[in-house]
Parts: structure tokens; C-alpha cells; sequence
């Protein structure tokens, strides 16, 4: 009987919870409101022979790779950063070698190294989830390190490593891939890509679903040398991006006041809940991200259901390592925050969360 690799029947699938999502939803990390005005009204002049065409990426490419400063031969346009970080993944990956992930982290991380058969090895942060910059040196000059995943901002926590922290476990690595996953950069600010090309084991990897609300189109963009860059074209299928998201991303990118608008929502929004969170004595961490994660402690279940009754979603995150009673809650237009906060009242109120606050 045929049967897939051993590898990939002991995968543990990655699971979102993609039942009824009726409600306003604060659980994904999504943009709020939807996509630049500009994107819509080039989806309206879409025409029906376009879509009958194969897409052309490349000429996409060299203008996002005008736009973020670099060479077209250093960037890759991606079906999502999930796409990204599968090919760097196969590229690089032989079973048995190590990969290098801090947890809690992004989930795909582990699934996509799973499936190549190599070994995972999950670091933890320190307090307070800051990174564990010394923790992961001790295995960067291992033979068998050829990849070393990091997502900064951190998803779910909104933490941060320092720049000068990740170019040295990339140049103390040079026989590892470093994947920098940089999915929620416009909201902390600070990026890696002056490096990519001058690191050669350093990739950068974005994506248009965040700030520019293009999560349905499904594109991101890795960035990194040129002749790593080249290796990794080499498996990836020329048409992975499809044509509709390669016609709405130059839109998309000359709507930059569009995402400036929606930052500047986002960081409002984000210190509102960390505020509100401080007055009610709910612990959290301060996030450099679009989203703020908090412990509600053993009644996260109650909540979670609370606020959905009350058309508003949010992601428990207790199954992840160290976010026992965790809830993860993005941050989105201020109008979405304040009706968030109204539902949050309301919801701790009725599970009495007062009298049983988290230690």
C-alpha cells in the first residue's frame, strides 16, 4: 500500500481555527479594515483575458526590489511568507541535520522542518520571553546546525531581538540558513535588509498580509544574496504567485499613505490595550507587533467563548510552550479596539475574572 514519507505521517498538522468566524475578528493578526482603496479599484479593472493568462512574477519582482532598495536578484516573490519558508527550508535541509527555533514561536517553523526529516531543536526564551541570544550561540557552530529560524517581531509574543543579536548568530552560523521572519516589521520598525546580500547565509522574509490587508491574495517576498536567492528559484515553480496578487501589488506599494494610516491605528491601538490591560491588573507583554498577548489564567477558556458571544474574536494561545491561561488579541483600527475593550468588560465581568486573577 503506498504511503507517505515517515516524515510527513508524523507531522502534527497545523490547525487554525477556521470554523465560524462570524464577528469581529481580532484572532489572526489580520488588518482590520481590508486593503488599500487603491488595491479594490485595481481588482474592479481586472480583465477576464487576464485571468486566462499565466502570471508573470518576475517583472513584479524588480519593482518590489526597487521599492525595498535592493537588486532584482536578491528577491523572491512567495505565495505568503509560508511559501518562503518551505523553500528555504528544502533548500537547505538534509534529514538528520538540526534546525534551530526559539519557542514559543510561529508554528510553521517546526511543521516545515518535520517534514524534511530533520531534527528540531526548540530553545526557550528567557524571562518574560525576551530572546535567548546566548542559548542559541551555544548551537550555532554545531556542524549539524544548517537552519536557524526567527521570527522578529516574535508571533505570539511581540517580542524583539536586536539587531546586532541576529547578525551575530548569522555570521557565527555560516553553514546555516538564519530565516529572519520579519511579517510584522512596519509595526516595530527595524529591519535586517541593509544585510541581506551582505550576510550570505541571511534571508529576510516579508509579507503583503499585515499592514497592507492582502491576506487573501496570499504574497510575500525573501530577500537574501543573490546567489542564494538563485538556488532557491531553482524549486520554486515559476507560476506560485498567482496573477490577480501580481496585478494589485504595485497598487498596493504606491499606496504608502495607506499603510503609514494604518500603522499609526495599529500602535494607538496597541498601547490602548496594554493601558487598559495595566489599569485592570490583567497581566501581558509589551509587543512590538499588531497584536498584544495577555493571561487571563485558568478562565481563558470562558473567555475566549465570552467574547465571542459577544461578536468578537480572539486566539487562545495556552497550548503554546510557556502561554499556559495566554490569550492573543490584535490590534487593529482604534473603532475595532474600542468595541473590543466594551466586549472585554463586559466578558470579565461575567466570568468573574476579578476574583480569580492569574498569579
Amino acid at each position: 500500500m503506498l504511503e507517505a514519507r515517515e516524515a510527513v505521517r508524523k507531522l502534527k498538522q497545523y490547525q487554525p481555527p477556521l470554523g465560524d468566524r462570524s464577528g469581529l475578528r481580532l484572532d489572526f493578526n489580520e488588518n482590520t479594515g481590508g486593503c488599500s482603496p487603491q488595491v479594490m479599484e485595481r481588482l474592479r479593472k481586472l480583465q477576464p483575458e487576464q485571468m486566462a493568462c499565466y502570471p508573470e512574477r518576475e517583472p513584479v519582482e524588480r519593482e518590489v526590489a526597487s521599492f525595498l532598495g535592493l537588486r532584482p536578484e536578491q528577491v523572491l516573490l512567495t505565495n505568503g511568507v509560508d511559501e518562503a519558508i518551505h523553500l528555504v527550508y528544502e533548500a537547505y535541509l538534509e534529514p538528520n541535520d538540526d534546525v534551530l527555533i526559539v519557542v514559543p514561536t510561529f508554528a510553521m517553523y517546526q511543521i516545515c522542518a518535520a517534514s524534511t526529516g530533520a531534527r528540531v531543536i526548540s530553545i526557550s526564551t528567557e524571562e518574560d520571553f525576551r530572546f535567548p541570544t546566548s542559548k542559541v550561540l551555544a548551537y550555532t557552530t554545531a556542524p549539524k546546525t544548517r537552519l536557524i529560524a526567527i521570527a522578529n517581531p516574535n508571533n505570539p509574543t511581540g517580542a524583539v531581538a536586536s539587531a546586532e543579536d541576529l547578525l551575530l548568530i548569522a555570521r557565527s552560523a555560516p553553514q546555516a540558513a538564519v530565516l529572519v521572519d520579519e511579517a510584522y516589521f512596519e509595526f516595530y520598525g527595524e529591519s535586517l535588509l541593509e544585510y541581506a546580500g551582505q550576510v550570505q547565509n541571511l534571508f529576510i522574509a516579508r509579507t503583503f498580509s499585515k499592514a497592507y490587508g492582502m491576506a487573501s491574495l496570499r504574497v510575500g517576498v525573501l530577500a537574501g544574496a543573490a546567489e542564494q536567492i538563485q538556488s532557491l528559484r531553482r524549486s520554486c515553480s515559476p507560476y506560485n504567485v498567482n496573477g490577480v496578487a501580481l496585478a494589485c501589488l504595485p497598487a498596493a506599494l504606491a499606496d504608502q499613505e495607506y499603510v503609514r494610516r494604518y500603522v499609526a491605528e495599529v500602535q494607538w491601538s496597541r498601547n490602548r490595550l496594554e493601558e487598559e490591560f495595566r489599569i485592570l491588573g490583567i497581566p501581558f507583554w509589551p509587543s512590538q507587533a499588531n497584536f498584544v498577548l495577555t493571561r487571563i489564567g485558568p478562565s481563558h477558556g470562558e473567555f475566549v467563548r465570552g467574547m465571542k458571544a459577544r461578536g468578537i474574536l480572539v486566539r487562545d494561545r495556552s497550548s503554546d510552550f510557556g502561554c499556559d491561561g495566554c490569550i492573543r488579541i490584535t490590534a487593529g483600527w482604534r473603532v475595532h479596539t474600542e468595541r473590543m475593550l466594551g466586549a472585554l468588560h463586559e466578558t470579565l465581568k461575567e466570568i468573574g475574572w476579578g476574583e480569580r486573577k492569574p498569579a
